[in-house]
């Protein structure tokens, strides 16, 4: 049963047997997979970035003379 889903692939709304598309198709379908898997990656470095630039700025806040009061 697994392996059956695993053959197939749902494109809007409908499901198509892997098998049954275009060699064409399941390049563009292994591209998909390829772009999903690298924005994936990228989000989680964006991830990383933002928290370490958080860090850096509270960091930097720390570091700033404090402001006198008039």
């Amino acid at each position: 049963m697994a392996k059956d889903k695993a053959q197939t692939v749902t494109i809007d709304g409908s499901e198509f047997h892997v098998s049954d598309l275009s060699e064409n198709a399941r390049n563009q379908l292994l591209n998909l997979r390829v772009t999903d898997q690298e924005i994936q990656r990228l989000n989680q470095q964006l991830a990383i970035a933002q928290t370490a630039r958080t860090a850096y700025a509270r960091a930097l806040k720390d570091e700033l003379p404090e402001q006198k009061t008039h």
